[in-house]
């Protein structure tokens, strides 16, 4: 393969997980936090009814662990393509 051609399918991959972890992201935090919240309130998380859980706190521990999950797949993804920093 090419380097030129390595490099794009790297770029391609790279936008199909952020594509990904952005609408897992936009999910939790505009789906259930908002358009869902009345529906989901009718169960509860530590006493608290869920739709205001992910409407207050949801979004930002799914948004951190997403950039855990975004660093793994992109160092994975470094070594498949050779571009990795020792």
């Amino acid at each position: 393969m090419e380097r030129n051609e390595k490099l794009q399918a790297y770029w391609k991959e790279n936008l199909r997980y952020i594509s990904i972890l952005l609408a897992i992201w936009f999910s939790v935090s505009y789906l259930a936090g908002i358009l869902f919240a009345d529906h989901l309130d009718s169960l509860k998380i530590g006493g608290f009814r869920l739709g205001f859980w992910f409407a207050n706190q949801g979004s930002e521990v799914v948004f951190v662990v997403l950039i855990f999950v975004y660093v793994s797949l992109m160092n994975r993804l470094d070594r498949k393509y050779d571009v990795h920093e020792d």
